[in-house]
């Protein structure tokens, strides 16, 4: 069961990390999750995302419950991000969106692309986002 942080009112906000080096795409997403009534983090790269992953704890109100991540990223890729937190935190990579530019259909056996049950294609529809989004989170994503 995702229990998202709670507010004083009892009221539970799901929160994000959007994970993007591009700043129109994190504006994007960070003004229409929070239109939804979510609390978002963003990271303009991996390093900075895998820190915030590390400062988030599955048992306290710091939990990230969505992470949404792209895999070309500068100084630590989204595939070797996703491959340190199968190791360090197994738990948030079955809460990874992963976003990609390139051909998911085309990707290779094995790959993370190929592998991930989440992952959308570059660019992809609000729609689409909002259906993996409650795949992992099936109560706090009913976005109006």
């Amino acid at each position: 069961v995702l229990r998202p942080p709670a507010l004083a009112s009892g009221v539970c906000v799901p929160r994000i990390l959007i994970i993007d080096d591009e700043p129109g795409i994190r504006f994007a997403l960070q003004r229409w999750f929070t239109r939804q009534g979510w609390s978002v983090l963003e990271a303009g790269d991996g390093e900075i995302g895998l820190a915030q992953l590390r400062e988030s704890s599955d048992e306290d109100i710091s939990r990230i419950d969505v992470v949404l991540c792209d895999l070309h990223l500068p100084t630590l890729s989204g595939d070797a991000l996703h491959a340190l937190l199968r190791v360090e935190r197994p738990a948030v990579v079955a809460r990874m969106i992963l976003c990609t530019g390139d051909a998911v259909a085309a990707a290779p056996v094995g790959s993370v692309i190929a592998s991930h049950p989440y992952v959308l294609q570059k660019p992809f529809e609000l729609s689409e986002l909002r259906t993996l989004v409650q795949r992992i989170v099936p109560t706090h994503s009913e976005p109006s």
